[in-house]
Order: C-alpha cells, then structure tokens, then sequence
C-alpha cells in the first residue's frame, strides 16, 4: 500500500516577520521542504503588509501544494495593539489557507516549544537546537521566525500521529466524546 503523502505548511505569524515551513512528513522521519521569512518594512502600510502576507500564503500553497497548515496563536501579553496587528496577520494567512481548502490548526505557543523540546518555556535558541537534532537540519535561517515555523509544522506532525491527538479530534466535551465513542463506555 503506497501512503499518500503528507505536506505541513507551518506558519510564524507577524506583521513585520512571518516565518513559513513546509515540511514532507509523509515518512516517519520528517524532510525539510523550504524554510524563510517575509520580511516586511514597517514604513510600509499595514493593509499593503497583510496583502503581502496573504499573497506570500497563496503562492506558498501554489507552488508546494501542501495538505495541511499549522499556524502559531497568538501570544497574549499586555499590549492590546500589539495583538489586534498580530491577529490581523494570523487571519490573512489563515483565509489563503481556507480559501485553498486546506484543513487549518492552530497551537499555541507553549504547546509548540513543549511539542519539540519537551519545555513550553524553552527559548528561541533551544527550540533551534532540538529542530536541528531531529531533522539534521545545519544552516541556522537568518530569521527565528522561520525556525519557530518550522516548529509549528513538526508540532502539528506530531500531534497528527499522536494517540492521543487523534482521539480528541474534533470533540467538544466528554458528552460529545461518549456519543461518538459508545463502546469504550463501560457500566458500572
């Protein structure tokens, strides 16, 4: 039997560095497709930013026509603008992927960095470190964004395959869980 193959298209949102990964996971050991940011001038104007972003996210599916994209939620600190700008370019990539009919899936941050290095608390550099480790990865990006993507795309690889990842798939709440699982309901 021949797998169908499996594209992650990952994304680092940012209004001034999106970092995007695609990786082919399609064999248990993961390859490294492209990995890079889109670097944006702040002097530029914002609506002409997130087009860029969106169009960026367009060709990427066009060119490497992925089957799945994974992208960072925001991380919620105390500057509201901040976030709103932030929001702003996770949804534009978010409706290119959409509008490609691709699934979309998002994790947080801490999920991410727990996903690939064990600590939810690691920092940028040891996320690197353990990317480099697990996909014989040498050239260091110029850019962190472009690792952080890549970290997205093997986080949602993992909890694509995980056990656990699969059971949870798209329930919402232990009723709902029940209702589609009736014979792992044991009576008392």
């Amino acid at each position: 039997m021949i797998k169908s193959r499996n594209v992650i298209l990952g994304i680092d949102p940012g209004t001034l560095f999106m970092g995007y990964a695609l990786m082919d996971a399609t064999t248990s050991t993961p390859t490294l497709l492209v990995m890079d940011a889109l670097k944006l001038s702040s002097k530029t104007d914002a609506y002409e930013r997130l087009q860029k972003i969106h169009l960026t996210v367009v060709e990427l599916i066009a060119a490497y026509k992925p089957d799945t994209f994974a992208i960072e939620a925001p991380f919620f600190g105390k500057n509201v603008q901040s976030m709103l700008k932030l929001g702003r370019a996770q949804g534009v990539a978010i409706a290119a992927a959409m509008q490609a009919g691709l699934t979309v899936t998002e994790y947080s941050p801490k999920k991410v960095k727990q996903s690939i290095t064990g600590n939810g608390n690691a920092d940028k550099d040891q996320v690197w470190k353990m990317l480099q480790r697990i996909m014989k990865l040498e050239e260091k990006p110029q850019y962190f964004d472009a690792t952080d993507a890549l970290a997205v795309a093997l986080c949602h690889h993992y909890q694509s395959n995980s056990v656990i990842g699969k059971l949870g798939k798209g329930l919402k709440g232990w009723e709902d869980f029940i209702a589609k699982n009736p014979a792992r309901v044991k009576a008392k």
